[in-house]
């Protein structure tokens, strides 16, 4: 086994990558990064009936938007190479083989369906060696062969005696050999199962730790006896605890997004997703939240990871993802609005802004912002000819449309008198004037936002007016003092 750390990422194409697979991806890769090792992703897709077309593209995109480098694998190479399963069966084969003839294995003449059907009558505490086909003589297995029947191969378990598998996490784990499977290691159709394959692969990749999830804890003592078979020392285990919904039952789809490119749709950054998945089953304290990606690199190890099933707690990603948006520059976060709403495109915005308008943009909506998604309903009173609204919400609580129509045509003649169109001076002057009509300010404040965004919630009153610019404003105010003619 190789001194120096070596990790691998191992997908299987078999649907859209979830935040399950994405987090231990992420662990992979802070591991490997924090020890100087190599990161390595490697295409698992021997499963060919629940392969699923383009799937392993997506995986790629997912970690290159997460900002998630590898040091061998799809589009960078190596010198393990190829990095997808389907295209290495010669070596699958040949361990099958091998422990055929050293008598580790043997073939399996049943159909796919019975030792599944043994499996689910089997009593509890009965061996778990359930296949006829371990123990029949020789011209039974000759007289099977000569049908053509397609065959297995079954990995032989040990009928007694235990296999304690040392978890980094978890400690040891001891399971009774009697209670464990005669698996399948290679299929009939020629391909392996995840049990030989990726043991194949990780030692040929020279893998020294291997982080799974923790469903797979109990088919590790399968693993290490394959190691045993074949004579090779095992890499190091770690189990990662589950990933959970708020209500403690699985995550699924029921719950919100569970695909990981799903939270790009939905207008998250990718920095927050990596921290806030990070800390789904690690901390470094119980208060330390936020971290860049170098102090992340900086501070994992396997040690602070929990045994504890973890919590996918929506509330604190939409927390920590506002966080991250609010500490954008203006610039920065100008030009990720544009590319969200270029690669999404809002039904609120007929055609995408040019990089100066989303400059003046950025700044009104980034306090309000918990993902990219909510600035377009914000700011859809800028990109309308005419703004729908009923016209009694121009009339704010203690005021009447008579009131109302003078104080919007007090404020329409002040802001075409100012001297400049610009946050600070329009503030002064409504400050002033709703003082010297004897009004509160919200009152007046609250009928021109209204008029001149069409929504109660918007963003702040006097950068909106001067994003809109003073003819724009102007127009809008007077329609609003049309409007209330009827009221």
């Amino acid at each position: 086994m190789s001194s120096k750390m070596r990790v691998r990422f191992a997908p299987s194409p078999t649907g859209d990558p979830h935040v399950g697979n994405i987090r231990t991806a992420i662990f992979d890769w802070l591991l490997a990064r924090r020890h100087g090792g190599d990161f390595i992703v490697r295409i698992e897709d021997t499963d060919q009936k629940r392969a699923v077309d383009g799937t392993s593209e997506v995986i790629i995109e997912a970690l290159k938007w997460l900002g998630i480098d590898w040091d061998e694998g799809p589009g960078v190479g190596g010198p393990h190479a190829p990095y997808r399963q389907s295209q290495r069966l010669a070596l699958y084969q040949d361990a099958a083989d091998k422990l055929l003839r050293e008598g580790f294995a043997y073939k399996c003449y049943c159909s796919a369906e019975r030792p599944d059907a043994a499996r689910k009558t089997r009593s509890k505490g009965e061996s778990g060696s359930d296949c006829r086909c371990r123990n029949l003589i020789d011209a039974e297995r000759q007289a099977l062969a000569a049908n053509g029947d397609a065959t297995a191969v079954r990995f032989k378990m040990p009928t007694d005696g235990t296999t304690t598998v040392n978890d980094l996490i978890r400690g040891d784990v001891t399971f009774e050999n009697r209670l464990v499977d005669d698996f399948v290691m290679l299929k009939s159709d020629g391909f392996p199962t995840y049990h030989l394959a990726h043991m194949i692969d990780d030692r040929a990749m020279g893998i020294t730790h291997v982080l799974r999830g923790e469903e797979w804890l109990p088919s590790a003592p399968r693993h290490l006896r394959l190691y045993e078979a074949m004579g090779w020392q095992p890499p190091l285990f770690a189990h990662l605890p589950i990933i959970l919904a708020s209500d403690r039952s699985k995550l699924s789809k029921r719950h919100g997004a569970t695909a990981l490119l799903d939270y790009r749709r939905m207008g998250y950054l990718p920095h927050a997703l990596l921290n806030f998945l990070t800390l789904i089953g690690w901390s470094l304290d119980d208060k330390t939240e936020l971290f860049t990606r170098d102090e992340l690199i900086a501070n994992f190890s396997i040690e602070r990871i929990s045994k504890a099933s973890a919590i996918f707690n929506t509330d604190k990603l939409d927390w920590m993802n506002g966080h991250y948006i609010r500490e954008m520059s203006a610039a920065d976060l100008a030009d990720a609005l544009l590319d969200f709403w270029s690669a999404y495109p809002p039904p609120e915005i007929a055609e995408l802004p040019d990089r100066g308008l989303a400059l003046r943009i950025a700044p009104l909506v980034q306090e309000r912002l918990k993902t990219l998604r909510d600035a377009a309903p914000l700011v859809a009173f800028l990109f309308k000819d005419e703004i729908e609204y009923d016209a009694a919400d121009l009339v704010q609580r203690g005021m009447d449309a008579a009131g109302t129509r003078q104080s919007l045509a007090a404020a329409r003649d002040g802001l075409a008198a100012l001297p400049a169109f610009t946050e600070d001076p329009i503030e002064a002057l409504l400050r002033d004037m709703a003082k010297q009509r004897g009004m509160k300010a919200g009152q007046l404040f609250g009928a021109l936002r209204v008029a001149t965004t069409g929504q109660r919630v918007a963003p702040p009153l006097f950068q909106s007016m001067e994003v809109q610019g003073r003819e724009r404003s102007l127009s809008l105010i007077e329609a609003a003092i049309e409007r209330l003619v009827s009221v």
